[in-house]
């Protein structure tokens, strides 16, 4: 994590990180895996209590940031969570909630309190099936009916999807892009749950067969309004992604060097072999640059300056080198890596599953090519 912390930031992290070991080590993150919601309602409520789900929401509607800067301090919840690959609707909630509360109207915003409590959690339907990420493949649609409108379409990998209790569907309506608000049980509205790679999360399917809506169901306007929300939430939680994967790498490294200075070969440590040295050196500088990668797309967020950019350059490093480095780290482990007892294969399903949501690596690299004129 990143050295400027203040005091108070500090003291954040170090709640956090408490909080998980304490409360859900390892073993209870396993223990969790066969829970249909991935954690217990009343350890989310729990994590709420800490301000996980506050950061996002203005100071007017009850929420509020450590530093003023929220995404950085959002960041820090993200990096301790990867650090226990800690299950819950952290993202999603967080992410939909900041929307809500520059955009919603004032019944939309009520909501939040319910969100800051931890008994409300929020779900973004986005991303649809074939993979494609931007906004301008947004193939649902919104159609106008009767003072209102008629979603149509289906969405897929949506976290938190069945167990949200509202959802942020993001459609194409006659006057642009748009987002609405709807209640998970809405009629027309079918959510069935995914298989994930990811053990600890949860994703799911949703499907709008004539799902009929009044306009109150809009969160902010449609077109330019929509479009800027939209946006940012894509921003937001890429780099929320990237910081989970940056504290997953930076724990698998800690207990695989550990490992190596425990286990001997020939009489010797492992972490003795110059080849492996050189190896374990490089695995810091990915860590470390993945780190920094991640600090500079949360600062250049905070501060509205040149976000698509950092964004794209965080995902497009940290994707690939996270990966990179636990698989590595499975090398190290020899066989014991690839066992199903052994924890490394939980943190690499996870960042494997966050290298491919919201653009992969390579998705980001053909972003920064357009942007810089290629």
């Amino acid at each position: 994590m990143r050295f400027d912390l203040s005091d108070d930031q500090e003291f954040f992290r170090e709640t956090a990180r408490r909080f998980i070991e304490a409360e859900v080590p390892i073993s209870v993150v396993r223990e969790w895996h066969d829970l249909p919601d991935g954690c217990p309602p009343s350890w989310w409520q729990s994590a709420a209590e800490l301000g996980w789900t506050s950061l996002m929401v203005p100071e007017s509607l009850g929420g509020g940031s450590i530093s003023g800067r929220p995404v950085v301090d959002l960041t820090i919840v993200a990096d301790e969570m990867g650090r226990g690959v800690t299950p819950g609707p952290f993202m999603p909630t967080n992410v939909v909630a900041d929307t809500l509360g520059r955009s919603g109207s004032t019944d939309q915003q009520a909501l939040l309190e319910g969100v800051l409590a931890g008994e409300v959690v929020l779900g973004w339907a986005f991303c649809e099936p074939g993979g494609d990420w931007t906004a301008a493949h947004v193939a649902a649609e919104a159609a106008s009916a009767n003072g209102g409108y008629v979603l149509s379409g289906a969405k897929t990998a949506v976290e938190a999807g069945a167990q949200a209790h509202h959802l942020l569907v993001t459609a194409q309506s006659p006057d642009g892009l748009a987002q609405f608000l709807l209640p998970s049980d809405t009629e027309g509205l079918t959510i069935t749950p995914q298989e994930s790679l990811d053990l600890g999360r949860r994703f799911a399917e949703v499907r709008l067969d004539g799902v009929a809506v009044g306009p109150d169901a809009l969160v902010g306007q449609p077109g330019a309004v929509a479009e800027a929300d939209v946006e940012r939430q894509r921003q937001v939680m890429t780099v929320l992604q990237c910081a989970d994967n940056a504290g997953s790498a930076a724990k698998v490294l800690e207990f695989t060097v550990e490992y190596a200075f425990d286990r001997y070969s020939f009489g010797r440590p492992l972490a003795s072999y110059q080849a492996l040295k050189h190896r374990f050196a490089d695995m810091k500088l990915w860590s470390e640059a993945s780190q920094a990668a991640v600090d500079g797309a949360a600062d250049a967020l905070a501060d509205g300056e040149d976000e698509a950019r950092m964004v794209s350059v965080a995902k497009a490093y940290v994707g690939d080198h996270s990966v990179e480095l636990m698989h590595d780290c499975v090398q190290m482990h020899g066989g014991i890596g690839v066992t199903y007892e052994h924890d490394l294969h939980l943190y690499l399903r996870r960042a494997t599953v966050n290298r491919g949501l919201f653009g992969t690596p390579g998705d980001h690299r053909v972003c920064l090519s357009e942007m810089m004129g290629y």
